[in-house]
C-alpha cells in the first residue's frame, strides 16, 4: 500500500515508519517538525542523539534500498498545501500521529492549553475534510489514548470504545444501545483525543470514512527490530518531565544515580504497551480496515496494566535505586484501578511483549550509553494541572538545590 505517516518523525511515527517500509509498503511521512521545536523551546533533547528526518531517511534508503518520502506540511494550518498532496498521491492508508502528544506540555500554561488544542483538533479536522473534498477512500488509522477513558474505578473491564447501554423510553420499555464509553479526560491533550472520537464519529456516519481509533496505553523501550540496524536510525528517548514516559522516566533515573520519582501514593494504575507491539498494532490495524459506512472501528492497544509504585520498586529492585516520594502535579484519584478489554488485536495475531528484566535493562544501557547527554535539571515533572496545585510541586528531588545559611 502507499500510505501516508502523519507525524512520522515522531517517537512512535519514526519506527512505524520503518515497519511499514520494511514489510514492503511505499511510506510518506507528513510532518511539520514541532516536535524538534519544542525541544528546543524545552531547552532539552532526545537522550538519543537524531539526526535530520532527511539524514534519517538517507541511512534507511542506504541500509534497505527501500525510500521513505518526507514532506514538510502543517496539517493544522496548511489545509489546501495537504489537499492538493493528497488529490495528488491518493495514499490507500493514512496513519495519523501528528498531534501534540504529552498531557503535562499541554497543561504548562494557557498558552500552551491553546496551541494543544489547536494543533491537535484543527489537523484531525483538516485530514478529516480533505478526505471528503478529494474523494480519496483511505483507511484513516489514528493514534488516539486509554486517557480518553479516563482512571476512575468502576469495577468493570473498559470496553473497546463502545458501551452496551438500557434507555428507559416513554412507554416503560428499555431500549438497548452501544454508545461511545463516556469520556472523562484528565488533562487538555486528553481532552483533544475526546474531541477527535467525536469528529471520527460524525465522518464516518455523514460521509462514510473509513476509520480506525487505536486507544494506546503509555509506551515504554526504545528500540524494534528496525532501529537496530544502524546506529542513525535510533528512535527519540525522551527523560523530561514534560515528554518522558514513566516507565522510561524511571529507567533514566537509574541509569545516572537519580532518584525514581513517584508522584503521590503511586497507586495510579496505567496501561502499557512495549514500542515493538505499538508498530506491531499499527501494521494488524491497517491489515484489517472497516468498509465503507461501518462505525468507527475502536481497539485498545495495550498488553498489561501496573501500578506506578509497583513499577518504581522493580526498577528499584533491579538496579538498587532509591525513590523519591513527591506531591503530585496532577489532578487525580490518588489510587485507581484499571482493567482493559483487548481481545481483538490479539484476535488478529498479536503475541505480547511483556515487561521483562532482560527488556528493562535493554532500556537501562541504552540510557548508561547516552547519559553523558542528560541534562538532571531537566527530568522533575514541573506542569501544574491546577494554579493552587503550583506551589506544592517539588522542584529538586535530588535535594541539591543551594541552602540559605542562618
Amino acid at each position: 500500500m502507499k500510505i501516508a505517516v502523519l507525524g512520522g518523525d515522531g517517537f512512535i511515527g519514526w519506527p512505524t515508519c520503518l515497519h511499514l517500509s520494511d514489510a514492503g509498503h511505499d511510506v510518506h511521512i507528513i510532518d511539520n517538525l514541532s516536535r524538534r521545536w519544542i525541544d528546543t523551546e524545552l531547552g532539552v533533547q532526545s537522550l538519543t542523539p537524531m539526526d535530520s528526518i532527511q539524514e534519517r531517511t538517507r541511512i534507511w534508503y542506504q541500509e534497505t534500498g527501500r525510500r521513505i518520502h518526507f514532506h514538510l506540511i502543517d496539517l493544522a494550518s496548511d489545509y489546501e498545501i495537504f489537499k492538493g498532496w493528497l488529490r495528488k498521491e491518493r495514499p490507500d492508508a493514512i496513519v495519523h500521529f501528528a498531534e501534540q502528544r504529552a498531557a503535562p506540555y499541554s497543561m504548562k500554561s494557557d498558552r500552551h492549553k491553546n496551541y494543544t488544542v489547536n494543533n491537535n483538533v484543527n489537523a484531525t479536522h483538516n485530514v478529516l475534510n480533505a478526505l471528503v473534498e478529494t474523494g480519496v477512500d483511505a483507511h484513516l488509522v489514528h493514534l488516539g489514548t486509554m486517557g480518553v477513558y479516563g482512571y476512575s474505578t468502576v469495577g468493570a473491564a473498559i470496553p473497546e470504545g463502545y458501551l452496551p447501554v438500557g434507555i428507559d423510553t416513554m412507554s416503560g420499555e428499555t431500549a438497548k444501545q452501544e454508545i461511545l464509553y463516556p469520556a472523562n479526560p484528565g488533562s487538555i491533550y486528553h481532552m483533544t483525543k475526546c474531541l477527535d472520537q467525536l469528529l471520527f464519529q460524525f465522518y464516518a456516519k455523514n460521509d462514510g470514512l473509513r476509520i480506525t481509533d487505536l486507544h494506546q496505553g503509555i509506551v515504554w523501550g526504545t528500540h524494534t527490530a528496525q532501529t537496530r540496524r544502524h546506529a542513525q536510525l535510533i528512535n527519540r528517548f525522551d527523560y523530561d518531565g514534560d515528554y518522558g514516559t514513566v516507565l522510561n522516566r524511571f529507567l533514566i533515573q537509574a541509569a545516572i544515580g537519580y532518584p525514581l520519582t513517584v508522584h503521590g501514593t503511586g497507586g495510579q494504575t496505567r496501561a502499557f504497551i512495549h514500542i515493538q507491539d505499538s508498530v506491531r498494532c499499527i501494521e494488524l490495524a491497517l491489515k484489517s480496515p472497516p468498509a465503507k459506512g461501518d462505525r468507527v472501528k475502536i481497539f485498545n492497544q495495550m498488553t498489561e496494566t501496573h501500578r506506578v509504585r509497583d513499577l518504581a520498586e522493580l526498577v528499584a529492585k533491579i538496579t538498587g535505586a532509591r525513590i523519591a516520594w513527591l506531591p503530585n502535579p496532577r489532578k487525580e484519584a490518588a489510587e485507581n484501578d484499571l482493567v482493559v478489554r483487548n481481545e481483538q488485536f490479539l484476535e488478529l495475531g498479536l503475541n505480547p511483549t511483556t515487561l521483562a528484566e532482560g527488556l528493562l535493562e535493554e532500556v537501562i544501557e541504552v540510557a548508561k550509553k547516552y547519559a553523558y547527554r542528560v541534562d538532571r535539571s531537566r527530568i522533575p515533572a514541573v506542569s501544574a494541572w491546577t494554579k493552587d496545585i503550583e506551589p506544592v510541586i517539588e522542584r529538586d528531588p535530588e535535594g541539591k538545590r543551594l541552602k540559605s545559611v542562618g
